[in-house]
């Protein structure tokens, strides 16, 4: 590696790494899973890495969707700074809601561009494709030291979009189904090869939340899930590399006692109340993967017509059974420390077992094989924060799971 000084970007300053540094997203990782499956014996290299190493709880970043917090995962950095608020969006100036998928979107640097121009080498492989052009923004593959490719189109791959050629080949394993926890395996054995026989410097593997959306943690499906995740853990540990394991947020139960989806459709209630159509309700969770969550989440947010009374409309929807929060625009940036021009009048934010919907006749959740499970709100806020070496870490809620890579170098750099 020609990389001799640290790197600075975003304001905050990475080491050089010695080591591979690696972090992990475990996508949906509520901590409790984590627990339950050490507790069965399945997580033995996580147990001892916790014994050795270093174990926090985390904060992520609210709203606790998918592509604000592997964004600040990889920018080191909140959604004020990097732009990505949600999934999804509302523009005001094209009157459109649309994926925030697109780098145009992207308003910071990541820190593998960073590190990329400073001369080392980068890998990244995701599960989901949406997240991949984000993640790869800054990076160039004309001289091999980037490699950036998702599961879900590993055989789409091509040396001058992605750093490689046929993933899929490469690995020596199909494409996997995309609602199917094989998608997160093949990320992991991506990253033991990637890391055995490419020695990237600095490499982040996302995986996808459809086993926790599917199962609880004490299901077998789960249970069967983390016990794979433990074998690759182990292989990346035992190969020397410096490794953080976190999540972009946690997950929870959100039916009710007969196994239906609980749901308060605050679209309908908008347009009773301010008429039809006037106010538009946004869920960021909202993206093409809706099989396992039906588009229903604990964060919405509202745009409400000129003269609106904002308190009233806040009040009135706070008053409901089941909404833990509802704050304006200002309060949301402060707190949440969000874009002002990307969210609405209000945020909205439904408690521990209860989602967010607009319109009942909007949500089709007849794909839903089980009883809902999701995330959004404060209540999937906390994530696993887990070094694989003896480190000084703060805790939660001063320590986030942005800070992953802050602290993923400065274990690799000793």
């Amino acid at each position: 590696m020609s990389l001799t000084t640290p790197v600075e970007t975003n304001g905050r300053r990475y080491e050089v790494p010695a080591v591979c540094a690696i972090v992990i997203c475990l996508d949906g990782c509520e901590p409790t899973y984590l627990d339950v499956a050490i507790e069965c014996g399945l997580m033995p290299n996580l147990k001892r890495i916790r014994q050795n190493g270093t174990s926090r709880i985390a904060h992520s970043v609210i709203p606790s969707f998918t592509n604000p917090n592997n964004m600040s995962i990889a920018t080191g950095r909140p959604p004020a700074v990097h732009g990505i608020c949600g999934n999804y969006l509302f523009e005001p100036e094209t009157g459109k809601e649309v994926m925030m998928n697109d780098v145009r979107f992207l308003r910071a640097p990541t820190i593998f561009s960073s590190y990329y121009t400073a001369g080392a080498r980068v890998a990244l492989v995701t599960a989901k494709d949406k997240l991949r052009a984000l993640l790869g923004n800054g990076l160039s593959y004309d001289d091999n030291r980037a490699i950036c490719f998702s599961a879900e189109r590993a055989d789409q791959a091509t040396k001058m979009v992605n750093g490689i050629d046929d993933a899929s080949a490469w690995l020596g394993r199909p494409v996997p189904e995309v609602y199917s926890g094989e998608l997160s395996e093949f990320v992991f054995a991506a990253g033991v090869k990637l890391l055995t026989e490419w020695q990237p410097d600095v490499m982040y593997l996302s995986t996808t939340d459809y086993i926790q959306h599917k199962f609880s943690p004490e299901q077998q499906g789960a249970l069967d899930f983390h016990a794979m995740v433990d074998g690759y853990l182990g292989q990346l540990d035992e190969l020397g590399a410096a490794i953080i394991l976190t999540a972009d947020h946690g997950m929870k139960p959100k039916h009710d006692n007969a196994g239906e989806p609980a749901v308060i459709y605050v679209q309908d209630l908008l347009d009773n109340w301010l008429g039809a159509a006037a106010a538009r309700v946004i869920l960021p969770i909202t993206d093409p993967y809706v099989v396992h969550h039906g588009a229903l989440g604990s964060f919405a947010t509202a745009y409400l017509p000129d003269g609106t009374d904002i308190v009233e409309i806040s009040d009135r929807l706070a008053a409901i059974d089941g909404i833990m929060l509802v704050i304006d625009r200002d309060e949301a940036v402060r707190r949440f420390e969000l874009p002002a021009d990307r969210i609405g009048n209000i945020v909205i934010i439904s408690s521990e077992n209860m989602t967010i919907g607009t319109s009942a006749d909007r949500h089709d959740l007849a794909a839903l094989d089980e009883p809902l499970r999701s995330h959004g709100g404060l209540t999937e806020q906390d994530v696993p924060f887990i070094v694989n070496r003896k480190i000084d870490l703060p805790e939660a809620p001063l320590l986030r799971n942005f800070d992953a890579f802050y602290f993923a170098a400065i274990a690799a750099s000793k």
